[in-house]
């Protein structure tokens, strides 16, 4: 059988309650996730590389798609990319 490239929608585990606030940055929600709540790893599509379990980073996702199209962001790679959207 082939390996599905997308997530399904029925798919999608909800947020947890260890999350911290979340913010607004223009289209986009912000969720920061401290290291002690992440417990898997995953890429990061700003650098392409890992985001280690246990490493403090954020959860991006555009307001208008909800938390169902959100991606796991390093801190430092999101806040590049807010740079280069603010020009």
């Amino acid at each position: 059988m082939a390996r599905r490239n997308r997530r399904r929608t029925d798919d999608v585990r909800p947020l947890g309650a260890g999350y911290s606030n979340r913010r607004r940055e223009g289209d986009f929600v912000v969720q920061s996730i401290s290291g002690s709540v992440s417990g898997k790893t995953y890429i990061c599509p700003g650098c392409n590389q890992n985001i280690s379990a246990a490493t403090p980073h954020v959860v991006v996702w555009p307001d208008y798609q909800g938390p169902q199209s959100r991606r796991h962001w390093h801190t430092p790679c999101w806040n590049r990319s807010l740079q280069r959207r603010a020009y």
